[in-house]
């Protein structure tokens, strides 16, 4: 199965409020293993950076200039992403993002229904712990030292790290099970994701005993006075 993960770097909180995306990295994984094909872009915002903002991801106003809008990249970050599931660190919001920027490139948004967030798998997983992507990469062990700020492209390749350590480790790429992907279900995915299909209702079975019965046992003991030269009777 193909899936993108993907993260934004933003001018502030909600874009409803006139915030806007600056940028946005993407990585293609198929059957949870990466691919090596990525996409990543910079956007002209055409507006300020907050400095709270640029404190966090480290782009100025003066170098988001030079930059292309949205718009120009849109359709090419939409053939990136195909009908792929995408999967996001708190994907509400990025997912908002994301839909305010294609509404205002006069793109259609991108359906929630493809919507998977790590927070909400880690928060199953992991209760009560902290669900930072920081915090996450620790937990696993995945090695972010060359991450000084948030960068989109960077977050989504630690992401995806994190992604399949939170869905079942490396065993899943394997390919051990024969059949589509598609068919397999996805280990702690949203229920309600389309492409999640659960196994058939099989009917229920009994369990089975597992003691021995005498006539069992009497058939064990003939079978072991019947071998000759054995090692234990010596």
């Amino acid at each position: 199965m193909r899936e993108v993960i993907f993260d934004t770097e933003t001018t502030g909180l909600d874009p409803k409020t006139g915030d806007r995306m600056v940028e946005i990295g993407c990585v293609e994984m198929i059957g949870r293993v990466e691919t090596g094909r990525t996409f990543h872009a910079y956007f002209n915002p055409d507006r300020d950076m907050p400095v709270e903002a640029e404190r966090v991801h480290g782009l100025s106003a003066a170098f988001l200039a030079t930059k292309p809008r949205f718009a120009e990249s849109a359709d090419e970050l939409l053939e990136f992403l195909g009908d792929a599931p995408l999967v996001a660190h708190n994907a509400g919001f990025d997912f908002g993002f994301l839909n305010a920027e294609l509404e205002l490139a006069g793109r259609a948004p991108v359906s929630l229904d493809r919507m998977v967030d790590t927070v909400a798998i880690a928060r199953r997983k992991h209760p009560g712990a902290k669900l930072s992507l920081d915090a996450l990469c620790t937990r696993y062990g995945i090695d972010r030292s060359h991450r000084v700020k948030h960068g989109a492209l960077l977050d989504a390749e630690l992401l995806a790290q994190v992604y399949v350590e939170l869905t079942g480790g490396r065993q899943i790429g394997l390919g051990l099970i024969d059949g589509p992907a598609e068919a397999v279900p996805v280990l702690d995915a949203a229920p309600a994701a389309p492409w999640y299909r659960p196994a058939p209702d099989r009917p229920r079975r009994e369990p089975r005993p597992h003691a021995a019965s005498p006539e069992e046992l009497e058939r064990h003991r003939a079978f072991i006075a019947g071998i000759k030269d054995a090692i234990w009777a010596a």
